[in-house]
């Protein structure tokens, strides 16, 4: 044993050195960028080989070039790089560069089920068509025998959550799907500019070996994962319902505004929650003078960043129609993720598999439209929930739900940048203790809207362009939250299993002293897949299938972050109520204490009961 210590050890102190002499990458601005001259349809690269193979062996060497003369720490982006270069081993039929590669990225992956679950699909692929059969009857059989015999050795406890997103995604994922939504979001920046960036470069190989390899043993893998689901499948306890509270309207409690910094809300369900302008009427006008008209309940700003009336998005007459069209397909969609057998989840199904890939792009942005208009109040539903003393203050950021979304201008990002300063004064203004912020940005969706839009020149000019733009946005946001320090601002970590420091994700790479950055785990408390992480991750709650209400006053399960967010900004809502008192600094440290720590130091679960004694037994002494 000594001996194998010594030689890790030598081979670790080995690499250490070698990539002491590489340049280290400590950020994605860092990141070299790439780009491919590129005439015709994008689809080609998925549909047809000659396309594939003319922009594939660019990619590799590329992504091999940068793993070989880069220092690159991330995890994500390792994992990301040696993902595309995994997709292309398997079309390409290298299967031992496959299942080396496989290894690599497990030993990326820190997350346990994720782990488990990475490069099973692959094995089971390559085991069957090493298995030497004749026919494709034959192959279908042997890839459904070693994907069920992979599958059927892990713990449902860990993996059940990630099978079951893996089901539904390869339930409702259809090659129509595919390549509408490529064609959609990227074909129109590439005609106009001729050259395509190394990201979408590697959205297109990836694609190639979806549409050919995985999207053709649909059926088998639906098989597989179903009946392993229906094998294993138990309810995992819920360690919530033991951790929250409830407080009660006839308890000494104390008024506590909460800032729903979110795309908005519809107060009519929350009519008993609301804090009220008194000042102000909802009548046209700006009634006590401040610059905000009818600000009743809050304020709310469009997508240009302009001052308006409506604290939830005003739809048209014919998304208006649409409504309860999307709300159940949006439900349908929830459902085949929780592995749900309901008629809405039949009917997505059914939508889905007769779509052409000229559908997809109103199908897409509908369901973006929707997920939008509805976000703000669910969020609200969380943060107020069990707390007859929260007041809600909303303060509407409004979203782009388009496939491919405005260009970017430095005028517009003048006025965003405006905007947030104008709603942190507000919130300061009228004695807001606590704001949810559930959604976030970095450069990089800078540099996307450039390219989609076929705008900002080279890759390497996108990314500078990207970055000033970004930059006025950041700081002004950096600045007004730094600035209120009397305001406990608690964001959400993102959806991006990304390292939101490396990501240089804005407010939750942020590391104020004044903010709690919130990560997402289940009703076990297990890390979910999705839920991103990183140094200013301070605490994690449940984000995944929160119920809350959405406009109109029915409910609904969403999972994400920004659920798990508002389930903080409720314990600090409840806090305050007790006890108006506590600066931010001892709310902070009353949640933080409060939580329990993971074995590995990875999670720590708020433990809202808990924080609650811990508040208690300080009124007391």
């Amino acid at each position: 044993m000594k001996r194998l210590a010594l030689l890790l050890s030598a081979t670790f102190a080995a690499a250490v050195a070698l990539a002491a002499g590489k340049p280290k990458i400590t950020s994605q601005d860092q990141l070299p960028r790439f780009s491919y001259d590129f005439k015709g349809r994008v689809t080609d690269v998925v549909t047809t080989e000659e396309a594939y193979r003319q922009l594939a062996p660019q990619v590799r060497a590329d992504l091999e070039k940068l793993l070989a003369d880069y220092d690159l720490e991330d995890r994500a982006t390792l994992a990301d790089i040696q993902g595309v270069l995994l997709a292309m081993d398997v079309h390409e039929e290298h299967y031992d560069a496959a299942l080396q590669r496989i290894t690599v990225l497990r030993a990326l992956e820190q997350k346990p089920a994720a782990k488990l679950t990475t490069g099973l699909l692959v094995e089971a692929y390559i085991a069957a068509r090493r298995a030497g059969a004749k026919d494709d009857a034959a192959f279908r059989a042997a890839f459904k025998q070693a994907y069920a015999g992979r599958l059927n050795a892990l713990p449902w406890e860990v993996v059940g959550d990630m099978v079951q997103q893996v089901k539904g995604s390869a339930e409702i994922v259809t090659e129509a799907l595919v390549l509408g939504s490529l064609s959609s979001q990227l074909q129109p920046g590439v005609d106009k500019t001729g050259v395509i960036s190394g990201d979408i470069a590697q959205i297109l190989v990836n694609a190639r070996t979806t549409v050919a390899h995985w999207l053709p043993l649909k059926a088998e893998r639906v098989e597989v994962l179903t009946a392993y689901i229906a094998a294993h499948k138990k309810n995992k306890p819920d360690i919530w319902a033991a951790r929250n509270f409830d407080l009660r309207p006839d308890q000494k409690l104390t008024p506590v505004l909460i800032g729903i910094w979110d795309s908005g809300v519809d107060v009519a369900v929350y009519r008993n929650l609301l804090w009220t302008n008194f000042q102000e009427q909802d009548n046209g006008r700006d009634n006590d003078g401040n610059g905000y008209v009818a600000d009743v309940h809050g304020i709310a700003f469009t997508l240009h960043a302009d001052r308006a009336p409506d604290l939830l998005v005003p739809l048209d007459e014919a998304q208006r129609a649409r409504y309860p069209e999307m709300r159940s397909l949006t439900k349908g969609m929830l459902d085949i993720r929780a592995n749900l057998d309901s008629s809405e989840a039949a009917e997505i199904k059914r939508r889905v598999a007769a779509m052409q890939p000229g559908d997809v792009q109103p199908f897409l942005e509908n369901l973006n439209l929707f997920g939008n208009y509805t976000h703000g109040t669910h969020v609200a539903g969380i943060a107020a929930a069990g707390n007859p003393a929260a007041r809600l203050l909303v303060a509407r950021i409004t979203f782009d739900y388009h496939q491919i979304p405005e260009l970017p201008t430095r005028e517009q990002a003048l006025k965003n940048a405006a905007s947030y300063r104008d709603v942190v004064a507000y919130f300061q203004e009228h004695g807001v203790r606590v704001v949810n912020m559930s959604w976030g940005g970095s450069p990089k969706d800078y540099e996307d809207a450039f390219e989609l839009n076929g705008a900002g020149g080279t890759p390497e000019e996108r990314k500078k362009l990207a970055r000033d733009l970004f930059k006025i946005e950041r700081d002004a946001l950096y600045d007004a939250m730094k600035g209120a320090a009397d305001i406990l601002f608690v964001v959400a970590a993102g959806n991006s299993d990304n390292d939101v420091g490396f990501d240089e994700v804005l407010p939750s790479g942020f590391g104020l002293p004044n903010m709690l950055t919130v990560g997402a785990v289940n009703q076990a408390g297990e890390e979910t897949s999705f839920t991103s992480y990183g140094a200013t991750v301070a605490v994690h709650a449940n984000g995944f299938e929160v119920e809350s209400y959405i406009p109109g006053g029915e409910r609904l399960k969403y999972s994400g972050t920004s659920m798990a967010s508002p389930n903080v900004a409720n314990l600090a809502g409840k806090l305050l109520a007790v006890d108006p008192r506590l600066t931010v600094e001892q709310v902070i440290d009353l949640i933080k204490l409060g939580a329990d720590r993971s074995a590995a130091g990875r999670l720590s679960l708020i433990n809202p009961r808990r924080s609650l004694a811990l508040l208690q037994a300080r009124m007391e002494n």
